[in-house]
C-alpha cells in the first residue's frame, strides 16, 4: 500500500510540474486539467528503452523538469513585483533586494530562517522530482501492455485537442506542452542576454551627436533654465485608470487653469518605458542617454562609456547642469557619467525634517531646496536641473501636508506629521484598494508641488519637463498594465513649444488615451533636434571612461 500511495505521490508531483503556471494568477482547476505532451513523449521513451539507459534518461529529464520548476517559481515572484518573467542572464542580482524585503519585514533572524527555507525548497525540487520520474519510469516498464495502451490512447486524444484546439477553459488548451514551451523559451531567452552584450557594443558606438560642438547644440534653449522632473512611480495608470485618474485628472485640469493664468502653455504625450514597478535608474539612464536600458549589464556597460547624455550635451553647450536627487543616501558611483557641474544627494540639500517612510524629504522642500541654491541669483548661466521627486515613491503612504512656500524653511515644520517607517515592499502586504489610494494622493501631491512651483517661482526663463520613470507596481495596476508613463513639456515662452508643434502632442497637463506614445530612448535625439542641435562630424568610436 504504501509503495502505490509513493507511486501517485510521485506521478501527481510530476504532472502538477509539467502544468504548473508560471503567474500566480493563473493558478486555477483549469490550468491542470490538460495532457502534458511530455508525460506522452517520456512515457513512449520509458517503454523502448533498456533499463539501464531508462535510468539514465529518466534521472536527466527528472533534474531538467526540476531546474524549470525553480524557474517557474522565480516567475512567479518576478510577476508579481516587476510583471515580467525571471531573467535567468540578468537578474540573479535581484534576488539580494528579495532578501532585503524579508530582512526589512521579518528582521535579521527571519531573513536567515527564509533563506533557509528557500535553499531546502530548492533541494527537495532538484532530489524528488528526478526520483519521482525515476519511479514513474519503473512502473511504466513494469506494466509495459497497460502503459502502452495507455499511452496510445492518451496520444491519440492529445493529438485530437490540439488539431481542433480544444479547451475547457477559454486560453487553455487540452493539449499542453507547457514545459516544451518554458524550455525552448528559456533557451531563447538566455541566448539573446548572451548576444545582447555584444548588440549593445555596437549601438553605444553609434551616437549621431557625440561629436557636436557645443556652440551647434541647443542653440533654441540658450538663455532658458530647463528643469527635468521625474516624478516617480508617476503612469498612465494614474490619468487613465478609472479608480485612480478622476481626482488626478482633476488636478491636472486645475493646473491648466492655474498656469494659464500665470501665463504658460503645456504640451503632454507617453513614453513607453524600459522598466515597471521598480528600477527607476533604468528609465533615468534611458532618457538621458537615448539608449534602451532595460538591464542591469546594459546599465554598467552604459555607465562605463562616454555616451553623450542629455546633462552633458547643455553641459557642452554651457549650461551649468546639476542633480537634484533627495534619494542618493550614500556614495553614488554612477553620478560622473552624468556630466553634472553639481549633485546634491539628500545630505547636500539641508533638510532638518523627518524623512517620510521611504522618501527622505518631502517633494516640496526638494523644490524649495533646489530654487534656493541654483535659481534666486539673477545674474547667473543658464541651468540644466534634473530633479528626481520621490514622495510618490513606494509605499506611497504617509505623505507630508502641503504648505506655504515661505513657511518651509529647513523642513522642520514637518516634524510634527505622522511619517512611518515602512519601506517599499510594504504595499505587498496592504489592501490593493488602500494601496491604490495611497499612490493616487502621492502622485497628486508630487504633481500639485510641481504646478505651485511653476506658479511661484517661474519666470519667461523656465522650460519644465516631467514625466514618470516608470508605472507603479502590479498591486496597483493589475497585471499586464502597459508601461507607459506621462510627460509634459510647460514653458512661458510660445516659441519652445512652436518648436515641438511636430511631434502632434497634445496641450495640457495631461496626455490623453490618443496622445502619440514614443519609447523612451527616442526623446534624447528628438529633443536635440527639435531646439537646433546638428549632427557632429563622425570620429573614431570614443572610448571609455575607465
Amino acid at each position: 500500500m504504501a509503495a502505490v500511495v509513493l507511486t501517485v505521490l510521485a506521478a501527481l508531483l510530476v504532472f502538477v510540474a509539467l502544468l504548473a503556471p508560471n503567474e500566480f494568477d493563473r493558478f486555477t482547476v483549469g490550468a491542470f486539467l490538460r495532457i502534458p505532451v511530455e508525460l506522452l513523449v517520456a512515457a513512449a521513451l520509458f517503454l523502448v528503452l533498456p533499463a539501464t539507459a531508462r535510468r539514465v534518461v529518466a534521472l536527466l529529464a527528472g533534474l531538467v523538469l526540476a531546474l524549470l520548476t525553480i524557474l517557474t517559481l522565480l516567475d512567479i515572484s518576478f510577476f508579481g513585483t516587476l510583471d515580467r518573467p525571471f531573467d535567468p542572464v540578468f537578474d540573479w542580482s535581484l534576488l539580494e533586494d528579495a532578501a532585503g524585503f524579508v530582512r526589512d519585514s521579518l528582521g535579521r533572524s527571519g531573513e536567515i530562517a527564509a533563506e533557509v527555507a528557500v535553499v531546502l525548497l530548492a533541494v527537495a525540487v532538484l532530489v524528488l522530482l528526478p526520483l519521482s520520474v525515476l519511479r514513474v519510469s519503473r512502473v511504466v516498464a513494469r506494466h509495459r501492455k497497460a502503459s502502452a495502451r495507455a499511452v496510445a490512447g492518451l496520444a491519440a486524444v492529445w493529438l485530437f485537442c490540439a488539431v481542433f484546439d480544444a479547451r475547457l477553459v477559454p486560453g487553455l488548451p487540452l493539449a499542453a506542452a507547457n514545459t516544451a514551451s518554458l524550455a525552448y523559451g528559456r533557451v531563447e531567452q538566455v541566448d539573446a542576454g548572451l548576444n545582447d552584450r555584444t548588440a549593445f557594443a555596437a549601438q553605444l558606438r553609434s551616437d549621431a551627436f557625440q561629436n557636436t560642438p557645443g556652440d551647434q547644440l541647443l542653440p533654441a534653449l540658450r538663455g532658458k533654465d530647463v528643469v527635468l522632473a521625474f516624478v516617480e512611480s508617476y503612469g498612465r495608470s494614474a490619468v487613465q485608470d478609472p479608480r485612480i485618474a478622476p481626482k488626478v485628472d482633476a488636478l491636472l485640469a486645475d493646473g491648466d487653469r492655474r498656469l494659464a493664468a500665470a501665463g504658460y502653455s503645456s504640451r503632454s504625450a507617453f513614453l513607453t518605458s524600459p522598466t515597471y514597478g521598480g528600477g527607476s535608474w533604468l528609465a533615468h539612464s534611458t532618457l538621458l542617454s537615448g539608449l534602451w536600458i532595460d538591464n542591469q549589464q546594459r546599465f554598467t556597460a552604459l555607465e562605463a562609456s562616454n555616451r553623450l547624455t542629455l546633462t552633458r550635451a547643455f553641459a557642452r553647450a554651457s549650461w551649468r547642469t546639476v542633480g537634484i536627487m533627495p534619494g542618493v543616501t550614500e556614495p553614488w558611483p554612477e553620478a560622473p557619467f552624468y556630466g553634472y557641474d553639481k549633485v546634491y544627494a539628500s545630505w547636500d540639500l539641508g533638510y532638518h525634517g523627518p524623512p517620510f517612510s521611504w522618501a527622505t524629504m518631502p517633494d516640496q522642500y526638494t523644490l524649495l531646496a533646489f530654487q534656493r541654491a541654483e535659481r534666486q541669483e539673477p545674474q547667473r548661466p543658464s541651468l540644466m536641473a534634473q530633479i528626481v521627486l520621490v514622495s510618490s515613491h513606494a509605499p506611497w503612504s504617509p505623505l507630508p501636508h502641503p504648505v506655504g512656500w515661505a513657511d518651509v524653511g529647513d523642513g522642520s515644520i514637518y516634524n510634527g506629521e505622522a511619517t512611518g517607517n515602512a519601506l517599499p515592499r510594504a504595499i505587498l502586504g496592504r489592501d490593493p484598494t488602500r494601496v491604490r489610494n495611497d499612490y493616487r494622493d502621492s502622485i497628486e501631491y508630487s504633481l500639485n508641488s510641481l504646478i505651485s512651483y511653476v506658479e511661484t517661482f517661474g519666470d519667461d526663463r523656465l522650460v519644465l519637463v516631467f514625466l514618470g520613470d516608470h508605472q507603479p507596481a502590479s498591486v496597483v495596476t493589475g497585471q499586464h498594465a502597459n508601461r507607459d508613463v506621462p510627460i509634459t513639456i510647460v514653458a512661458r515662452d510660445r516659441s519652445v513649444l512652436d518648436r515641438i508643434s511636430g511631434w502632434g502632442w497634445q496641450e495640457g497637463l495631461k496626455p490623453g488615451p490618443q496622445a502619440p506614445v514614443w519609447r523612451m530612448d527616442a526623446f534624447r535625439d528628438r529633443f536635440l533636434t527639435a531646439f537646433g542641435s546638428t549632427p557632429g562630424p563622425a570620429r573614431t568610436p570614443y572610448p571609455p571612461n575607465r
